[in-house]
């Protein structure tokens, strides 16, 4: 059977999350999405763990476990702050238990690095190898890796307190850490740049703070197997086998908010050759701009942009609620009208996965307008050009062939010459 998994999102016990978030509400979001596998999240915190422990069913002894339909993997994420070289390092990390009773040993390990009930996303002050030796103290399938692993704050490779590969950043434990999470504004392809990452298996997740389907599952990963056990996922993404990791869901990390380096004050954004002819400075202010995904990635890679590897393979999307709000010109959350035409849809083809992968263009247009047709199947081939995003601000999808995409600020010898420029 073929299994959709999002491993990484939030409980309203996290910091600047939907008041909302339950497990009554993550099932719905699921269903409607067309996800069957989800994270619990946020297992470190006492009430939250309480209420999992309430509601969530077991599979027999499979490791997952069910509530309203849905199977549940029971996963936290935790931030590590630590001093290594002269810098503090902020690092997230995600965590996979197979037990509940393995679940308390981990939360008792780690009291003694923080405060759990102060945060979902608890702050541990402990290094990241002391990190995993606690867990695989506890039980060595215990499944770690770094969260949203290149954008520039609180990342393994972020521009702003990350390291330049896992192995500095997890040292003498690094052997235990074979997967990592690409996040919103990377994709494969720009991870399969660094050969140093070729025995790592990619995950891609939501990092949902609300239920609604346009952040749920907006990145995601397909398995296919007999029998849904923590033991095959847990075995099928050590050995990257691609006979059950079929493939990841991808927004374009160009719709990602750290794409590319940039001032979001001053709305500026530029391609990395453009940033370092400017020593990363804005060329409007003269602040430092918020170094982007891709030109980290830049920086650390020792293969040419365009280098396949033959491994797990990615199919890239973008939430529907996106697409039609663009279409339809709608620049808010919210809309009713967004939300309508986007439940007539999941409503005639079942979720929201069917709509953006399987549904025909003649089927789709007797539901919604052509246009809004034409443009998901542009999305399924992947015909969309974007804006980039940049220093916390979304890139926004173009699908009218008339419109121009904004232009980045290239080639300034100075802040004077960008003001005569425009």
């Amino acid at each position: 059977m073929r299994y959709i998994a999002d491993f990484h999102l939030h409980s309203r016990y996290s910091r600047a999350t939907s008041r909302d978030l339950n497990l009554e509400t993550l099932s719905v979001g699921a269903k409607i999405k067309g996800l069957n596998v989800l994270s619990s999240g946020d297992f470190t915190h006492p009430t939250w763990l309480e209420e999992l422990k309430e509601k969530l069913e077991p599979a027999d002894d499979t490791g997952i476990f069910a509530f309203n339909g849905i199977n549940f993997v029971l996963t936290a994420e935790v931030a590590t702050v630590f001093s290594f070289e002269g810098k503090t390092r902020h690092i997230h990390h995600n965590i996979h238990a197979r037990s509940f009773e393995v679940v308390d040993q981990i939360n008792e390990a780690l009291k003694k690095f923080g405060d759990l009930k102060s945060d979902g996303r608890p702050i541990l002050n402990v290094s990241a190898p002391e990190l995993v030796e606690a867990f695989m103290q506890v039980d060595k399938h215990t499944l770690i890796y770094p969260n949203h692993a290149w954008t520039p704050w609180r990342s393994v490779f972020g521009a702003i307190g990350g390291f330049d590969s896992l192995e500095e950043c997890y040292q003498d434990q690094a052997n235990h850490i074979f997967a990592l999470e690409t996040g919103l504004s990377s994709d494969p392809p720009m991870n399969w740049r660094l050969s140093k990452l070729d025995n790592i298996t990619l995950l891609s997740n939501s990092d949902a703070h609300s239920p609604h389907p346009w952040r749920l599952g907006r990145e995601a990963n397909v398995f296919e197997f007999k029998e849904l056990t923590y033991e095959e996922i847990y075995d099928a993404i050590k050995r990257r086998d691609k006979k059950r990791f079929l493939s990841t869901i991808e927004v374009s990390p160009s719709y990602g908010k750290y794409h590319i380096t940039g001032h979001r004050n001053c709305n500026v954004s530029m391609h990395p050759r453009d940033a370092k002819k400017l020593n990363n400075k804005c060329p409007r202010c003269g602040k430092k701009m918020t170094i982007g995904v891709l030109q980290r990635v830049e920086e650390l890679a020792d293969r040419p942009e365009g280098f396949i590897l033959d491994t797990i393979k990615f199919k890239t999307l973008l939430p529907l609620y996106e697409i039609i709000s663009f279409v339809m010109g709608v620049n808010q959350l919210y809309s009713r009208k967004v939300i309508e035409e986007q439940n007539r849809l999941i409503g005639r083809f079942g979720n929201e996965m069917d709509v953006l992968m399987n549904a025909g263009r003649e089927e789709l247009a007797k539901v919604t307008s052509e246009k809004i047709a034409d443009a998901i199947i542009k999305v399924r081939e992947g015909n969309v050009k974007f804006e980039d995003g940049y220093d916390g601000v979304y890139g926004k999808p173009v699908f009218d062939d008339r419109m121009q995409i904004r232009k980045t600020y290239v080639d300034q010898k100075s802040i004077a010459d960008f003001s005569r420029k425009g």
